[in-house]
């Protein structure tokens, strides 16, 4: 259950964002952090057991329940958001950064990072996914475990080994008046509440698939 909810909520946006605002908030960190479970963690699992207890069979009946038409544009533009328009861009952007621009980019200055995160990032996807057989699968559940771990080992570290005193650093920017509000607004830019309703069918089924059918009871399986 844990690799399911990794591969469909961790992205770009949770990798950035928590490291970002703990750099900026300061010793304002837990009123901040605060604001980004709310809306980073506490809207999706909102989401996926909206689905759970609506009994529906995805995003599109569930918003249709408004109207058809409602209903098609409202799951048509969440997927686009959390697709082509932001997801994507952002997923392509943070893994260029970290892992290619450092070593290919060091003598360039004509800032085309663009089209090099095209390149290398969109072909390697492409290479690794045309053709999605068993092995592949195989070879993702694993990855995904092992990325489970190294989170779960870096928060630990995290906690118990800090890297400094946070309550000696002073917040800046919006978190110095706006920390709890400024959190919030980190947390819905991870854009896990719409992935909660877009992707919380998958985790709906898996925990169907476990004999687990009553709607209340989906709901409140974590």
């Amino acid at each position: 259950m844990q690799v399911c909810c990794l591969g469909c909520f961790f992205g770009a946006g949770n990798l950035i964002f928590p490291i970002f605002m703990g750099q900026l908030a300061g010793h304002h960190v837990w009123a901040a952090s605060a604001g980004f479970l709310i809306t980073g963690v506490g809207l999706p699992l909102l989401g996926v057991a909206a689905l759970g207890v609506s009994q529906k069979d995805g995003l599109l009946e569930l918003s249709s329940q408004i109207g058809r038409k409602y209903g098609v544009f409202f799951t048509c533009l969440l997927y686009l958001t959390i697709g082509p328009f932001f997801a994507i861009p952002r997923c392509a952007t943070v893994s260029f950064t970290v892992g290619i621009e450092p070593f290919i980019c060091r003598r360039r200055e004509d800032g085309r990072i663009w089209e090099y995160s095209l390149l290398y990032f969109f072909a390697v996807v492409l290479i690794f996914f045309i053709e999605a057989g068993t092995d592949l699968n195989v070879d993702r559940e694993n990855t995904e475990s092992s990325v489970f771990n190294f989170v779960e080992y870096f928060v630990i570290r995290a906690l118990f080994s800090p890297a400094g005193n946070m309550s000696k650093i002073e917040a800046s920017g919006a978190y110095v008046s706006g920390a709890f509000s400024t959190g919030l607004l980190e947390g819905y830019n991870t854009m896990d509440a719409l992935a909660g309703l877009a992707f919380g069918i998958i985790v709906v089924n898996v925990i169907r698939s476990l004999d687990i059918k009553e709607s209340g009871a989906v709901a409140k399986i974590r």
